[in-house]
């Protein structure tokens, strides 16, 4: 294939306008009215709390290469101003979206089933201003701190992500001029607060915003409120660490977090329809233009209502409750993981199959007699994580506890350091990852003294070791006691530890090393034996693809006659549709009630077909600056266990979101097709599963010794 298709910037999209059409993916799930009301109630939060980290990270990361001059062009050929202008326009629309849907669609239908949401200034009764003033003066007013600014007190610093109220005041016996004050709306308080209202009557909700600026008179005695309006700031919170400088990582991160808050205001959301004269000394002190300004028709921070799904007595407006992970079979209650991964390889699938066995994998390791070691790598864990407690047992036991904790974990950096200092203090040899990557990879190894001699049992993820998000996030796990695995593994933590790096390798592929050397081999096989006219096949479920060599590569083969079928939850920079490519390469986004996340690879390779799993995406930060490991499912039953999940995602008709020649998404088209929900069928699968497992264990026919006589 001619190289010219390489280099015109237009074959490929800009990975951050990518982004922006996988929220747009989210939102129309919020808008899908076949989705249980209450569950379009949680994207449209989801769509808003993404949207406020892509600005904290990717339109601050943006605004800091304008600000220092840099210039040079993505694979798409736009430059970072020629990006944030883009942009600029495309958030804009989302968010217009985004409240369209919140004040047409869903306030409509809560209204519809019971649900009303008291809006701005609406008249109370009485009997609920009543109500509104009392939880106002116990609840609320103890905990406000009403700031004015004047010649001897400043504008405040406003803390990034807050909802504040900014007022316009003048001094009862005054001048006559204006003075500007704000309040913080307290996130220590639930900012949804139920009325009071009558058995099967219609049920009302108000925000606590409209608490506040229904009673701000009462926090100014002696000024008149001329105007009261929410605001809300986003802040760059990218961090930037000279780790060659830092004498202490640790002590270093703690410091940055406390910029975090004060970072350069990138973002102002503010109620439509605000006094000017407000919104310009807003403006001023923030030092925001016009462009980052966004003017909002209805509650700011559509965050909260992430909470609103939590109120009781909506079951029926919810997705029919999944019964929650299920057990696996080839680990039953109580029994001895050591042994029952002896017998062969486990896969694990979650959510849709329990976390527990990883936990209980570190728990029973922790108290075993003949462990020996533990070491684990972890990246982001749950806020009162069981694995961190099982981790520090053991090191109290006397086991050998090494743990990468990686401290540069995005908007995780806080609690890592936290786990890290526990740690510590129990007794496990913590290591705070390299210098300049991000451990992102996700294993631990358990060596123990068997009657054979030492054998290492190691447990591989594609997702994080923190048991909250699995149960929401769809993630592969293998449990092994592979001897080349064990071996690798082994490698994996010297060389994180030590810096030794072994000169072979057995099982495992890491990055930054030579992961994606790896994926380029497999993927120039799969076109080699297209061109000798064998069959050629790659199957990819990844969260993002923008790494260059790879769409190249992905392109070439699809040119050489390899049908190619990309599973991509978020980012895609490659196009489809390309002259010399056709309809080779197909790309599907999927999103559903739980968030894809597993990294899964297939390689057909003439016949003899090889399976992957990863930590990785196929994205340069994870292939050149991070430490990920992809490793192989090499056990029939396992590899017809994730070709039976490729091709259920591929047959998927309901949350399945096909990439078009356009760069545009569109739903699949049902059509003759019939409707088939991946995540459904996955959660009906597990079910069956854990009964058929059940049914076995309790058929178990217990036949007494015979005693003769």
């Amino acid at each position: 294939m001619s190289r010219s298709i390489y280099e015109d910037p237009g074959n490929y999209s800009n990975r951050e306008l990518s982004w922006v059409l996988f929220d747009k993916r989210v939102l129309s799930e919020a808008k899908d009215k076949n989705n249980p009301l209450f569950e379009r109630l949680k994207f449209l939060s989801i769509t808003a709390s993404n949207l406020d980290e892509f600005f904290m990270v990717r339109v601050a990361s943006l605004k800091d290469m304008v600000n220092a001059g840099y210039d040079k062009p993505d694979i798409a050929g736009m430059k970072p101003l020629q990006q944030l202008q883009a942009l600029n326009t495309v958030t804009h629309e989302l968010v217009e979206q985004q409240y369209s849907v919140y004040n047409k669609s869903l306030v409509p239908q809560l209204r519809t089933n019971g649900l009303k949401v008291i809006e701005r200034h609406e008249l109370l009764t009485e009997k609920e201003a009543a109500y509104v003033d009392s939880y106002y003066e116990e609840n609320v007013y103890p905990v406000l701190t009403p700031m004015a600014v004047d010649s001897s007190r400043p504008f405040p610093l406003i803390r990034n992500k807050s909802l504040n109220i900014g007022a316009l005041v003048r001094k009862k016996d005054g001048d006559g001029s204006l003075e500007f004050a704000t309040v913080q709306v307290p996130s220590v308080l639930s900012r949804i607060v139920l009325l009071p209202s009558e058995e099967g009557k219609e049920k009302k909700v108000i925000l606590l915003e409209e608490i506040i600026e229904r009673n701000i008179q009462k926090l100014f005695l002696n000024y008149d409120i001329v105007c009261a309006h929410p605001f809300r700031i986003m802040r760059n919170a990218d961090l930037s660490i000279e780790e060659d400088e830092a004498e202490d990582l640790l002590k270093e991160i703690e410091k940055q977090l406390k910029k975090r808050q004060w970072g350069q205001a990138i973002r102002l959301e503010v109620e439509k329809g605000m006094d000017r004269r407000l919104l310009e000394i807003i403006e001023r002190e923030l030092s925001i233009t016009q462009d980052d300004i966004y003017w909002i028709d209805g509650p700011l921070d559509l965050t909260f209502l992430m909470k609103m799904y939590g109120l009781p007595g909506f079951e029926h407006l919810k997705e029919k409750n999944y019964a929650g992970p299920q057990p696996i079979p080839d680990l039953p209650a109580d029994c001895n993981i050591f042994e029952q991964i002896r017998k062969k390889d486990i896969l694990l699938f979650h959510p849709y199959e329990t976390f527990s066995p990883v936990v209980e994998f570190i728990r029973q390791a922790a108290r075993d007699k003949d462990v020996l070691a533990i070491k684990q790598t972890l990246y982001r864990v749950s806020g009162n994580s069981p694995i961190i407690a099982a981790l520090a047992q053991a090191a109290e036991n006397g086991k050998q506890v090494s743990v990468l904790v990686e401290l540069k974990a995005r908007f995780d950096e806080e609690n890592n350091i936290v786990w890290a200092k526990m740690l510590e203090k129990a007794g496990c040899h913590v290591i705070y990852g390299l210098v300049g990557l991000k451990t992102h990879s996700k294993i631990t190894l358990v060596v123990r003294r068997e009657e054979d001699g030492i054998r290492r049992y190691v447990h591989l993820g594609t997702g994080n070791y923190n048991d909250a998000t699995a149960k929401l996030y769809t993630d592969i796990g293998l449990l092994t006691c592979s001897p080349a695995i064990g071996e690798d593994a082994t490698a994996v933590f010297n060389m994180l530890s030590g810096y030794s790096e072994p000169l072979s390798w057995n099982k495992l592929s890491l990055a930054p090393l030579w992961l994606k050397d790896r994926f380029l081999f497999l993927i120039r096989r799969e076109k080699e034996n297209a061109q000798a006219g064998r069959k050629g096949h790659i199957i990819a479920k990844v969260n993002s693809l923008c790494d260059k060599d790879i769409i190249e590569a992905l392109y070439d083969a699809g040119a050489a006659g390899v049908k190619i079928e990309l599973i991509i939850r978020g980012i895609c920079c490659l196009k489809t549709g390309l002259p010399g490519i056709g309809n080779n390469i197909t790309v599907r986004s999927i999103v559903g009630n739980f968030l894809e996340h597993s990294r899964i690879f297939y390689f057909e390779n003439d016949g003899k077909p090889e399976y992957y799993c990863a930590s990785a995406d196929w994205m340069p930060r994870n292939l050149e600056r991070r430490v990920e490991i992809m490793f192989p499912i090499e056990r029939p039953e396992l590899q017809k266990k994730l070709m039976n999940i490729l091709n259920m995602q591929l047959m998927d008709t309901v949350k399945a979101h096909i990439l078009k020649a356009d760069g545009t998404y569109e739903k699949v088209d049902k059509r003759g097709r019939g409707t088939f929900n991946s995540q459904l069928e996955f959660c009906n699968i597990a079910v069956e599963a854990a009964k058929e497992q059940e049914t076995l264990e309790n058929n178990r026919v217990f036949i007494p010794e015979m005693h003769h006589e």
